[in-house]
């Protein structure tokens, strides 16, 4: 089966794990939790699911990549680390070196996928009938050819002591034409020990107020000055002597009548009026300030994100709770 690296196999893949790129991530041990390298990348198979992340060994070993099963891997991008499941110093040196003009194809996996199945389990068969690849434990090879040779004898009719071997455990024998990525979940199985759920974000419009200040309205007063005129009419006497012939004049006056006196006097008042003006202050309005509330709606409208599922099932059925 065709592998591909990640940007190759898809260059947005970015935009479907939202800022979580596994490129990059810290690959540390699970058990001693000492970092032994980084992932550099992903290799996918042609539907798009992962297979193998490329870690590079930093200097645990020095200058070297090499390939780890999705399956042998723990996932956590809230801490940003990638858990090697089971991982030891002497797994990474038996495992085969990778480099980009390296041809990833069957034989290539059969040897990284021996040394994972002998981790913890040194009797057991590489998986392919037709070769044993140079890189597979000797303990590997060797019960292959003990047991010929004692069959040989058991044939024959010599006599053979059959040494203390230990019992191999039967191991499904495939081909390049016949194997599936499926055959062998604990190296390529996902399950919800291993690795996170996956969460689906959506953006919603969350609508709050926020009290501010705009302005500031100063109500005072201050003071006009202006001219006011203002008309009063006033009275005024004065004396007026007026001199006239009477009807009599020339008659005489009947004896004892006529009465000189000398120093007689009349006496007139005379009044006159005088504008008596004065300022005097009155209400004239009354100014009230007080404050009132207009209410309105403000409308508002952004573009919101939301994911969705996208599963591949490749005509598997599945079940969605």
């Amino acid at each position: 089966m065709v592998l591909y690296k990640l940007a190759d196999f898809d260059p947005n893949y970015q935009d479907s794990f939202q800022g979580n790129d596994i490129k990059g991530l810290g690959v540390y041990t699970e058990r001693s939790d000492e970092k032994i390298g980084t992932v550099s990348d992903v290799l996918v198979d042609d539907e798009g699911h992962f297979r193998y992340l490329i870690v590079d060994l930093g200097f645990w070993i020095f200058g070297k990549k090499v390939l780890l099963p999705v399956g042998r891997s723990r996932i956590d991008y809230g801490a940003g680390r990638v858990y090697a499941i089971g991982m030891t110093r002497d797994q990474a040196e038996n495992l085969p070196e990778f480099n980009d003009r390296l041809a990833v194809d069957y034989d290539y996996e059969e040897r990284v996928r021996g040394v994972y199945r002998n981790s913890g389990d040194t009797n057991t068969t590489l998986g392919r009938s037709s070769t044993l690849d140079n890189s597979a434990p000797l303990e590997a090879a060797t019960p292959l050819e003990t047991s010929a040779s004692l069959d040989n004898s058991y044939q024959t009719g010599t006599p053979a002591v059959r040494p203390n071997i230990p019992a191999v455990p039967a191991t499904p024998t495939y081909t390049p034409d016949t194997y599936k990525y499926d055959n062998e979940p604990s190296l390529f199985g996902l399950n919800d020990q291993d690795h996170q759920t996956l969460r689906l974000y959506e953006e919603r419009l969350i609508a709050n107020k926020r009290r501010q200040k705009t302005g500031e309205v100063a109500v005072g007063k201050h003071i006009e000055t202006e001219t006011a005129r203002v008309a009063v009419p006033v009275e005024r006497e004065r004396v007026v002597i007026e001199r006239v012939t009477p009807d009599d004049a020339g008659t005489a006056v009947a004896p004892g009548t006529a009465a000189f006196r000398e120093g007689e006097v009349a006496r007139v008042e005379l009044h006159e009026e005088t504008a008596d003006i004065r300022k005097e202050a009155f209400v004239r309005e009354e100014v009230r300030v007080q404050k009132v509330v207009e209410h309105e709606t403000v409308e508002a409208q952004e573009q919101i994100r939301r994911e969705e599922l996208d599963v591949n099932a490749s005509g598997l059925p599945i079940e969605e709770r």
